[in-house]
């Protein structure tokens, strides 16, 4: 028994001196992995041989030779697949080993998160020109790579990640690259969100709408910027245009709207119905309504700010899409690591396609109206039209990062709209062409430098260009009237900012402003011709400090602008502008706020013809002359409660605001006041209300405006009237419903009717001893129009098409009950003598298809 024990073990000692020199070489174990460095030692033993290489070109590879190869000439081979190198027999005993200087890689991109396929990432070899993108399982294979080189792999929303080739050399599997999503850590601020995604209400009481996160608001199914804002409360357009936006009773030409902090003087197409600005570039647009900070001028009523993205991608993104009305496409390309450039581009299908919309916009900008006689009888008259019409308008942006501390952006903005418009009066025969043809081109240089942890500045060059050529043939071409509106302005801005303690900070400032409009108007029958030129320049130096505590319960900023103005061989003027900006915390949820300024502004416009059916896009830029048209100014205080608890808010804010320095040639009288061209003021007294509330997947709000908005005018009896925009009360209850993929929306908007004047009773109303003529009119303003009421609906669907490329639809409605509103009324007098009454009369049921992608 012990002999044959001792038999046994004998056989498995020599069993395992022979098996030991192959274990050397061969896998012991299914997961080990040694230096290569180490094997090429175990093999020198083996074989009695010698390899030759440098350390560094190999201590970091590391393998398992599988346990089926034991030849030598089989190892080696093994060695040359799986680290691309060349291991050359020199002799009988010594090898050399070389790397290959070009390499074949592969790999697989995943998320670091759930370790999901990466589709559509782009794999790119720096300092080449090869570059492809992942497959549908994030695999990708590259061949005669250099070896010394660096792949850059980026995707959009993921942080990129670079990594060396010598990395990505393997003769199995592919090597996996984790990417990760790309957080940003913002600032903690005190905000409300409400109304839908996308629409924050700050710290200092100014709105912001992020285009990127717009959820859905009832009517609309894109983002568009100016219809959008008319959504807040005291934001409205009594005309239902966007070129005529009202912001607490103000007329447009108070707005000061900036596109990348230049000073846009056209904002719309299609006479006003459309926003002039793509608003798939546009990540962010700022509403001030009060409050404002120092380092904006001019707009006495708001200012409405938009700035287009602002950081470079590694990645290429864009889109494109088309409604019942135009087409457009954007994009932002990748040049290098710090530079890009950004476009948007878009174009109207109004000249070649009619759609219901088309229909619907044509039939209110420009309709004949609703004309009735002194005997309250309606006018039928026949026409026949002919028009050509068209739109378009194109962006354009470079982003250069010079370094980490100093930005280089250039902005061009290029806006036209162009009607060919002939109508014959089929009763007499009468025909009347109108040419239009308007431009708006603007281009600007922003450089924002960070020399220190607590010093920044910003430096703003621009210069624009606005141009109107209208052009009427009345009366079979017998009588011509042509005008043009142009201005030129340029500015300079610079801007800092100095961090003195950790929650207070000071800006500073100088603004340039420069500004010169021409109007040219010449009538063939009778002869008429004027030329009126003039340039107002502006320096404005300004400062503000701002405070907050470090829980923030209290918030506050107070500032003041400087404005020296000169109206070249006019006058010159000095005027002090402060600003108060206050936020503190009354309770748990509940905040007040307290808001100031003096404003002022040397830019208005003048309507002439208002009657004329291109009566919007008449409207002409003046200057301020200091006696036909002096320094607008403003003054405005504010106080609100903001509360904000379990997605509900409630907001409410009482105001007043005085505007001294209007002229009735700005505010669009037709009536006995309207080519007087006397001097006045209006005053506003209001409050707005917002209550909303929020859920998972819906949002309700009700709003309320009250306004009280009076002329003053010492030369007019009665001394003080009601503003042609006074609209006392304005009600909107709305709601947006989100199910999936598809989002819903439904509003109601109400408001009281706008005022305007009579002609008197009887006989009084014409005064016939007079050529041509004349209309007597009641009181000024002594009588209203009908209530206001139009219910909007809309819904967009969001699929997608691929992992990168993302798609909606959407349809809405405007005026879903197809209500007939009066906009406007106003009295002429016909041929026979007799006054016409004749209404404006709002869009009908007016339908938009909408169909987009983005990738």
């Amino acid at each position: 028994m012990l002999r044959t024990q001792i038999s046994s073990f004998r056989r498995f000692c020599f069993a395992l001196v022979l098996f030991l020199p192959f274990s050397l070489v061969a896998q012991t174990s299914p997961n080990s992995s040694r230096p290569v460095v180490n094997i090429l030692k175990d093999l020198e033993e083996q074989f009695n041989i010698k390899f030759s290489y440098i350390n560094q070109d190999i201590e970091d590879f590391n393998t398992t030779i599988p346990s089926n190869l034991v030849a030598l000439e089989d190892v080696i081979s093994y060695l040359e697949a799986e680290f691309q190198i060349k291991l050359e027999k020199l002799s009988d005993r010594y090898y050399s080993i070389v790397k290959e200087s070009l390499v074949d890689v592969c790999g697989r991109v995943l998320d670091n998160f759930a370790e999901n396929t990466v589709m559509g990432a782009t794999v790119e070899v720096l300092d080449s020109e090869i570059a492809l993108t992942t497959d549908m399982e994030g695999n990708f294979q590259l061949r005669d790579v250099p070896r010394k080189a660096s792949l850059k792999i980026r995707f959009l929303g993921y942080i990129t990640q670079y990594v060396s080739v010598e990395k990505l050399i393997s003769g199995k599997d592919c090597p996996k690259t984790l990417m990760a999503q790309n957080y940003q850590q913002l600032k903690e601020v005190t905000v409300y969100k409400f109304l839908t995604t996308g629409i924050i209400k700050e710290e200092d009481a100014s709105i912001t709408l992020n285009t990127a996160d717009f959820g859905i608001l009832p009517g609309l199914i894109e983002p568009d910027v100016l219809q959008t804002v008319q959504a807040l409360p005291g934001i409205k357009s009594i005309d239902e245009t966007v070129s005529d936006i009202n912001v607490r009773g103000g007329t447009n030409d108070q707005n000061l709207i900036l596109w990348n902090g230049i000073k846009m003087y056209q904002s719309g197409h299609f006479f006003g119905l459309i926003s002039a600005f793509n608003p798939y570039l546009t990540d962010k647009v700022t509403i001030i309504k009060n409050g404002t900070p120092a380092n904006y001028g001019d707009g006495v009523s708001s200012v409405i700010q938009m700035e287009t993205n602002n950081e470079i991608s590694d990645t290429f993104f864009g889109g494109a899409g088309f409604n019942f009305i135009s087409g457009d496409l954007y994009g932002q390309i990748p040049l290098k690591q710090n530079l890009a450039f950004q476009f948007s581009a878009r174009r109207s299908t109004t000249d070649f396609l009619n759609t219901p919309t088309y229909d619907r916009f044509f039939d209110r900008a420009f309709q004949d109206s609703e004309v009735i006689d002194e005997n309250n009888m309606r006018r039928a008259q026949a026409f026949s039209r002919e028009e050509n019409f068209f739109f378009y308008d194109f962006t354009a942006k470079l982003l250069y990062d010079i370094n980490e501390s100093h930005k280089l952006r250039l902005n061009f903005i290029n806006i036209n709209n162009d009607l060919n418009f002939e109508e014959t009066n089929l009763d007499n025969d009468e025909t009347t062409n109108s040419l239009l043809d308007q431009t708006n081109f603007s281009a600007g240089a922003q450089l924002a430098s960070q020399w220190t942890d607590k010093f920044s500045s910003n430096l703003n060059f621009y210069y624009t260009n606005y141009n109107l050529d209208a052009q009427n043939l009345f009366a079979n071409q017998i009588q011509l009237l042509f005008q043009n509106n142009q201005v030129e302005e340029t500015a300079l801005k610079l801007g800092s900012s100095y961090t003195i303690a950790e929650r207070l900070s000071w800006n500073n400032g100088y603004q340039f402003i420069e500004t010169g409009i021409r109007n040219r108007t010449i009538i063939n029958q009778p002869q008429f011709s004027s030329n009126v030129k003039g340039v107002i320049r502006i320096h404005a130096p300004h400062t503000d400090l701002f405070y907050s505590t470090e829980n923030k319960h209290f918030i506050g900023r107070i500032g003041a602008r400087v404005n020296y103005i000169e109206n070249l061989g006019t006058f010159n003027r000095f005027l002090i502008e402060p600003r108060l900006n206050i936020n503190f915390r009354v309770a748990n949820y509940l905040r007040a706020q307290v808001l100031g300024e003096f404003k002022s502004q040397t830019t208005n416009q003048v309507v002439d013809l208002e009657q004329n059916f291109l009566g919007i896009e008449k409207r002409r830029w003046v200057l301020s002359d200091d006696n036909a048209l002096p320094v607008t100014q403003s003054k405005q205080a504010s106080v609100g409660l903001n509360y904000e608890k379990n997605d509900l808010y409630v907001g409410i804010e009482g105001f007043y605001k005085r505007v001294d320095g209007i002229s009735t040639s700005t505010q669009g009288f037709q009536n006995q006041n309207q080519f007087n061209g006397e001097i006045g003021l209006y005053d506003v007294q209001g409050v707005e209300l917002l209550i909303n509330k929020r859920g998972g997947n819906y949002s309700t709000w009700f709003s309320y405006t009250f306004n009280k908005n009076d002329y003053t005018f010492t030369t007019i009896d009665p001394n003080s009237f009601p503003n042609n925009l006074d609209i006392r009360h304005t009600l909107t209850f709305a709601s947006t419903y989100t199910y999936e993929k598809l989002k819903l929306g439904l509003g109601i908007n109400y408001r009281t009717g706008r005022p305007f004047t009579e002609p008197q009773e009887g006989d009084e109303a014409l005064n016939t001893s007079v050529f041509p003529a004349q209309i007597n009119f009641q009181e000024p303003n002594s009588s209203r129009l009908p209530e206001y009421l139009r219910v909007d609906a809309s819904a967009i669907y969001k699929f997608d098409i691929s992992r990168r490329v993302k798609a909606n639809a959407g349809i809405s409605v405007l005026n879903l009950t197809d209500r007939k509103n009066i906009l406007n009324t106003y009295y002429r007098v016909a041929d026979d003598n007799q006054i016409e009454t004749v209404e404006n009369i709002s869009l009908g049921i007016t339908p938009n298809l909408s169909f987009r992608v983005s990738f």
